[in-house]
Parts: C-alpha cells; structure tokens; sequence
C-alpha cells in the first residue's frame, strides 16, 4: 500500500469537515430581528472622502483568519456614521494625521466565519453571530491613525486585531507616545458620536447602531 493509500482516510475526513464547514455558511441565516429600523443607506467611505486611507485586511490573507474574506478591498458605513467619520478625518489634519480603516460594514456571514474558526479562548474577540455585530449593520468601524505625510501607520500599544491585553482600552503598557496616540483616536471618535469597544481599541460603535438591522449584502450588491 502506498503512503498516499494510507492517508486517504485522513484527507476524505478532512474535505468532509470543509465540506460541512463550507455548507452550513452557505445555509445559515441571520438571526430574525423584530420592531422598526431604519432604512439602509450605506455610502463608500472613499466617495464621501477621498483622504481617508484604507488598509482593508479582510480582503487580503494579512489577518486572523490567514485568507482573504472579502473579494475586494472596500469600506461602508451607514450615511450618519460614515459623515461623523468625515468630520474626524477633517479635525485630524491640522495635527498632521488622518484615518486609516481596516473595517467598516462586514456581511453578517463573515461574522459567523470568524465565529466557527475562533477558539475558544479568543472568542471574546469575536462577535456572537446569533446576535450579530455592529459591524453588520453598518454602525461600527475598525480603525487607526496615519501620517498625513507619509501614509505610514502610527504605532499603538499594539496591533490591529491582536487578540492579547494590548488591545484593551485600558491597557497601560506601550509606550507614552503610543497610548497618547490611543487615546488621541479616541477623544475624536468619541467627539462625533462613536463610542470604543473596551477589548479593542481600534473598534467604534456608532450612537445610532441599534437603528438599523444585521445584514448580510455582499459588497458587489451594494
């Protein structure tokens, strides 16, 4: 018997599991939500503002998942957040920097992909697809600061999507320059009506979130 024989077992399992994986994303549905919300309107940040600087790391295999989630590299928000975000790119550039976003609406399956493949451990990260994210509606923004200059991503206590301490608002290590950079992100967000994710620094829940139902549009729908 040849060793590819001996491993057949394990690579028919394997697609097996894929196959279940693949086939109960493709299945589910988000959670039925009741009451009025308001309609959808969501606007591609670079069209409303051009200077906003995208890093979108779900459209490329550089995040936690290790491979591409979205086909291109795009950012939404609903009209009213995506305005406020405007305005806190604006009072950013006396200072010499501007936004960088890695994340804005994110269709409600993602959420559930990032979910199913999330250890344990770490799901806390991660939003509970039985409830959806903020993200899915349109309402929360994952986010940093760049050099107006240069473009070049200011440092922080840590990184984007870094499931470890040095992600929490809280977090006191880093370096001065670091957490005031932090807390400089903050101060503007908060400014225009979003508010921090304590386990994230980088993620900001619009005021109005709870106005507008979880999605699941992909992005070329939109």
């Amino acid at each position: 018997m040849s060793q590819f024989d001996q491993k057949r077992p394990a690579f028919r399992k394997l697609w097996a599991i894929c196959a279940v994986v693949l086939i109960s994303c493709a299945t589910a549905k988000p959670p039925h939500e009741s009451g009025d919300f308001k309609a959808s309107n969501l606007v591609e940040l670079q069209r409303l503002d051009p200077t906003i600087q995208l890093d979108i790391r779900y459209a490329t295999s550089s995040n936690f998942m290790h491979r591409p989630l979205y086909p291109e590299a795009r950012a939404f928000l609903q009209r009213p957040a995506a305005e406020a975000l405007a305005k806190v790119n604006q009072e950013l550039k006396p200072l010499g920097y501007k936004l960088l976003v890695f994340d804005g609406y994110r269709p409600w399956r993602i959420t559930k992909q990032m979910w199913d493949s999330t250890p344990r451990a770490n799901k806390k990260f991660v939003a509970n697809p039985k409830t959806g994210s903020r993200h899915n509606r349109g309402c929360a923004v994952d986010l940093s600061l760049c050099e107006l200059s240069s473009g070049k991503e200011v440092a922080m206590p840590g990184e984007y999507d870094e499931m470890s301490p040095r992600s929490y608002v809280a977090y006191t290590g880093g370096t001065p320059e670091q957490r005031a950079m932090r807390d400089l992100l903050r101060s503007k967000m908060e400014k225009h009506g979003f508010k921090v994710l304590a386990a994230e620094w980088w993620h900001f829940d619009y005021n109005d979130w709870k106005s507008y139902r979880i999605q699941d549009v992909p992005f070329d729908k939109l």
